[in-house]
Protein backbone atom coordinates (compact mmCIF):
# COMPACT_ATOMS: atom_id res chain seq x y z
CA UNK A 1 0.00 0.00 0.00
CA UNK A 2 1.32 3.43 -0.97
CA UNK A 3 1.72 5.94 1.85
CA UNK A 4 -0.09 9.00 0.52
CA UNK A 5 1.35 11.28 3.20
CA UNK A 6 4.94 11.16 1.97
CA UNK A 7 6.02 11.36 -1.66
CA UNK A 8 9.51 9.92 -2.14
CA UNK A 9 12.57 11.78 -3.42
CA UNK A 10 15.72 9.90 -4.41
CA UNK A 11 18.88 12.03 -4.27
CA UNK A 12 22.12 10.45 -5.43
CA UNK A 13 25.36 11.57 -3.84
CA UNK A 14 23.28 13.00 -1.02
CA UNK A 15 25.75 12.60 1.83
CA UNK A 16 27.67 15.76 1.12
CA UNK A 17 28.06 18.99 -0.83
CA UNK A 18 25.18 19.94 -3.16
CA UNK A 19 23.50 16.55 -2.94
CA UNK A 20 23.15 17.04 0.79
CA UNK A 21 21.64 20.49 0.27
CA UNK A 22 19.11 19.13 -2.23
CA UNK A 23 18.09 16.38 0.17
CA UNK A 24 17.65 18.92 2.95
CA UNK A 25 15.46 21.18 0.82
CA UNK A 26 13.23 18.25 -0.18
CA UNK A 27 12.97 17.02 3.40
CA UNK A 28 11.79 20.46 4.49
CA UNK A 29 9.06 20.24 1.86
CA UNK A 30 7.77 16.97 3.30
CA UNK A 31 9.34 14.42 0.98
CA UNK A 32 10.49 11.09 2.32
CA UNK A 33 14.16 10.90 1.35
CA UNK A 34 16.11 8.01 -0.07
CA UNK A 35 19.64 9.18 0.60
CA UNK A 36 22.09 7.47 -1.73
CA UNK A 37 25.78 7.36 -0.92
CA UNK A 38 28.78 5.31 -2.02
CA UNK A 39 31.85 5.74 0.19
CA UNK A 40 30.79 8.58 2.53
CA UNK A 41 29.10 6.47 5.20
CA UNK A 42 29.84 8.72 8.18
CA UNK A 43 28.65 11.82 6.34
CA UNK A 44 25.56 9.97 5.13
CA UNK A 45 24.66 8.99 8.70
CA UNK A 46 25.15 12.56 9.90
CA UNK A 47 23.05 13.95 7.06
CA UNK A 48 20.29 11.43 7.79
CA UNK A 49 20.34 12.36 11.47
CA UNK A 50 19.91 16.04 10.64
CA UNK A 51 17.13 15.42 8.12
CA UNK A 52 15.13 13.25 10.53
CA UNK A 53 14.70 16.37 12.67
CA UNK A 54 12.10 17.46 10.09
CA UNK A 55 9.94 14.52 11.12
CA UNK A 56 10.00 12.73 7.76
CA UNK A 57 11.20 9.22 6.83
CA UNK A 58 14.85 8.95 5.80
CA UNK A 59 16.31 5.84 4.20
CA UNK A 60 19.96 5.27 3.33
CA UNK A 61 21.24 3.12 0.51
CA UNK A 62 24.84 2.42 -0.46
CA UNK A 63 25.55 1.80 -4.15
CA UNK A 64 28.34 2.15 -6.66
CA UNK A 65 26.41 3.75 -9.51
CA UNK A 66 29.08 2.80 -12.04
CA UNK A 67 27.85 -0.79 -11.63
CA UNK A 68 24.45 -1.28 -13.36
CA UNK A 69 23.57 -4.20 -11.09
CA UNK A 70 23.83 -1.97 -8.03
CA UNK A 71 21.47 0.54 -9.64
CA UNK A 72 19.03 -2.35 -10.06
CA UNK A 73 19.49 -3.20 -6.37
CA UNK A 74 18.70 0.40 -5.48
CA UNK A 75 15.38 0.24 -7.31
CA UNK A 76 14.54 -3.15 -5.87
CA UNK A 77 14.90 -1.46 -2.49
CA UNK A 78 12.66 1.40 -3.64
CA UNK A 79 10.02 -1.17 -4.57
CA UNK A 80 9.90 -2.27 -0.92
CA UNK A 81 9.13 1.24 0.33
CA UNK A 82 5.53 2.40 0.85
CA UNK A 83 5.98 5.69 -1.03
CA UNK A 84 5.42 6.83 -4.59
CA UNK A 85 8.66 8.01 -6.21
CA UNK A 86 8.02 11.58 -7.31
CA UNK A 87 11.47 13.18 -7.60
CA UNK A 88 14.89 11.94 -8.71
CA UNK A 89 17.90 14.24 -8.36
CA UNK A 90 20.97 12.90 -10.16
CA UNK A 91 23.64 14.65 -8.13
CA UNK A 92 26.39 12.02 -7.76
CA UNK A 93 29.42 12.77 -9.93
CA UNK A 94 33.18 12.72 -10.06
CA UNK A 95 35.53 15.36 -11.46
CA UNK A 96 38.85 13.65 -12.12
CA UNK A 97 41.75 15.73 -13.33
CA UNK A 98 43.46 14.33 -16.40
CA UNK A 99 45.72 15.04 -19.33
CA UNK A 100 43.88 14.49 -22.61
CA UNK A 101 47.12 13.19 -24.17
CA UNK A 102 47.58 10.46 -21.58
CA UNK A 103 44.07 9.75 -20.27
CA UNK A 104 43.52 6.02 -19.89
CA UNK A 105 40.47 4.06 -20.95
CA UNK A 106 39.80 3.25 -17.28
CA UNK A 107 39.87 6.93 -16.28
CA UNK A 108 37.60 7.89 -19.17
CA UNK A 109 35.11 5.11 -18.48
CA UNK A 110 35.03 5.76 -14.74
CA UNK A 111 33.93 9.38 -15.20
CA UNK A 112 31.41 8.72 -17.97
CA UNK A 113 29.95 5.68 -16.22
CA UNK A 114 29.11 7.76 -13.14
CA UNK A 115 28.40 11.16 -14.66
CA UNK A 116 26.46 10.14 -17.76
CA UNK A 117 25.52 6.46 -17.92
CA UNK A 118 24.30 6.30 -14.32
CA UNK A 119 21.85 9.23 -14.70
CA UNK A 120 20.47 7.54 -17.82
CA UNK A 121 19.96 4.19 -16.07
CA UNK A 122 18.57 5.86 -12.95
CA UNK A 123 16.16 7.98 -14.98
CA UNK A 124 15.05 4.97 -17.01
CA UNK A 125 14.31 2.92 -13.88
CA UNK A 126 12.70 5.86 -12.08
CA UNK A 127 10.40 6.66 -14.99
CA UNK A 128 9.01 3.12 -14.89
CA UNK A 129 7.83 3.78 -11.34
CA UNK A 130 6.92 7.46 -11.28
CA UNK A 131 3.31 8.63 -11.44
CA UNK A 132 2.34 11.45 -13.82
CA UNK A 133 3.55 14.85 -12.66
CA UNK A 134 6.90 13.59 -11.41
CA UNK A 135 10.25 15.30 -11.92
CA UNK A 136 13.83 14.27 -12.70
CA UNK A 137 16.63 16.80 -12.24
CA UNK A 138 20.18 16.26 -13.49
CA UNK A 139 23.10 18.18 -12.02
CA UNK A 140 25.30 19.36 -14.88
CA UNK A 141 27.86 22.19 -14.85
CA UNK A 142 28.01 25.75 -16.13
CA UNK A 143 31.36 24.80 -17.64
CA UNK A 144 29.87 22.05 -19.81
CA UNK A 145 30.19 24.21 -22.92
CA UNK A 146 33.75 25.30 -22.13
CA UNK A 147 36.94 23.53 -23.14
CA UNK A 148 38.53 22.31 -19.92
CA UNK A 149 41.56 20.41 -21.19
CA UNK A 150 42.47 19.44 -17.64
CA UNK A 151 39.14 17.70 -17.10
CA UNK A 152 38.35 16.04 -20.44
CA UNK A 153 36.14 13.17 -19.26
CA UNK A 154 34.22 15.40 -16.84
CA UNK A 155 33.60 18.09 -19.47
CA UNK A 156 32.35 15.60 -22.05
CA UNK A 157 30.16 13.80 -19.51
CA UNK A 158 28.45 17.00 -18.39
CA UNK A 159 27.88 18.20 -21.94
CA UNK A 160 26.40 14.80 -22.69
CA UNK A 161 24.18 15.02 -19.63
CA UNK A 162 22.65 18.25 -20.90
CA UNK A 163 21.89 16.56 -24.22
CA UNK A 164 20.47 13.56 -22.36
CA UNK A 165 18.23 15.88 -20.35
CA UNK A 166 16.61 17.21 -23.52
CA UNK A 167 16.27 13.75 -25.02
CA UNK A 168 14.62 12.28 -21.92
CA UNK A 169 12.33 15.28 -21.53
CA UNK A 170 10.90 14.66 -24.97
CA UNK A 171 10.75 10.89 -24.55
CA UNK A 172 8.91 10.96 -21.22
CA UNK A 173 6.56 13.87 -21.87
CA UNK A 174 3.86 14.57 -20.89
CA UNK A 175 3.95 12.45 -17.72
CA UNK A 176 7.42 13.25 -16.40
CA UNK A 177 9.43 16.45 -16.62
CA UNK A 178 13.22 16.26 -16.92
CA UNK A 179 15.40 19.32 -16.37
CA UNK A 180 18.97 20.13 -15.37
CA UNK A 181 20.66 22.56 -13.02
CA UNK A 182 24.09 23.83 -14.05
CA UNK A 183 25.94 25.40 -11.11
CA UNK A 184 29.01 27.50 -11.63
CA UNK A 185 31.51 28.17 -8.86
CA UNK A 186 29.65 27.21 -5.68
CA UNK A 187 31.92 25.10 -3.47
CA UNK A 188 35.70 24.90 -3.77
CA UNK A 189 36.96 21.72 -5.36
CA UNK A 190 38.83 19.46 -2.98
CA UNK A 191 41.93 19.37 -5.22
CA UNK A 192 42.30 23.12 -5.80
CA UNK A 193 45.65 24.66 -4.97
CA UNK A 194 45.94 27.46 -2.43
CA UNK A 195 44.64 30.72 -3.89
CA UNK A 196 43.19 29.09 -6.99
CA UNK A 197 39.59 29.40 -5.78
CA UNK A 198 40.04 33.11 -5.03
CA UNK A 199 41.50 33.72 -8.49
CA UNK A 200 38.56 31.95 -10.12
CA UNK A 201 36.05 34.02 -8.12
CA UNK A 202 37.80 37.25 -9.09
CA UNK A 203 37.14 36.47 -12.76
CA UNK A 204 33.37 36.27 -12.26
CA UNK A 205 31.31 39.29 -13.32
CA UNK A 206 29.61 39.28 -9.90
CA UNK A 207 32.91 38.72 -8.05
CA UNK A 208 31.29 36.15 -5.79
CA UNK A 209 30.35 32.49 -6.04
CA UNK A 210 26.78 31.31 -6.28
CA UNK A 211 25.57 30.25 -2.84
CA UNK A 212 24.40 26.73 -2.11
CA UNK A 213 21.02 28.16 -1.17
CA UNK A 214 20.76 29.80 -4.61
CA UNK A 215 21.35 26.47 -6.34
CA UNK A 216 18.69 24.93 -4.10
CA UNK A 217 16.32 27.71 -5.15
CA UNK A 218 16.72 26.46 -8.71
CA UNK A 219 15.49 23.02 -7.63
CA UNK A 220 12.53 24.57 -5.84
CA UNK A 221 11.68 26.55 -8.99
CA UNK A 222 11.74 23.42 -11.13
CA UNK A 223 9.48 21.60 -8.69
CA UNK A 224 6.90 24.37 -8.73
CA UNK A 225 6.91 25.45 -12.37
CA UNK A 226 5.21 22.67 -14.30
CA UNK A 227 5.70 24.45 -17.64
CA UNK A 228 9.46 23.89 -17.62
CA UNK A 229 10.91 20.72 -19.13
CA UNK A 230 13.99 19.88 -21.17
CA UNK A 231 15.80 22.94 -19.88
CA UNK A 232 19.12 23.57 -18.17
CA UNK A 233 18.87 26.24 -15.49
CA UNK A 234 22.26 27.94 -15.10
CA UNK A 235 23.18 29.29 -11.66
CA UNK A 236 26.72 30.54 -12.12
CA UNK A 237 27.22 34.19 -11.12
CA UNK A 238 27.96 34.99 -14.76
CA UNK A 239 30.63 32.31 -15.27
CA UNK A 240 29.36 31.48 -18.76
CA UNK A 241 29.96 35.13 -19.75
CA UNK A 242 33.73 34.92 -19.38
Amino acid sequence: MVDQEYPLALVTGAARRLGRAFAGALAQQGYAILLHYHTSLDEAKQTAKELRSFGIPIHLFKADLTVPGQIQDLFRFIDTLPYALRILVNSAASMPHGDVHRLTVEEWDSALDLNLRAPFLLSQAAAERMPPGSLIVNLTDAGAAKVWTGYPAYSVSKAGLEALTRLLARAYAPNIRINAIAPGLVLPGETLLTGQWERLIERLPQKRPAGVEQVVMALNFLIRNEAVTGQTLVVDGGYTLI
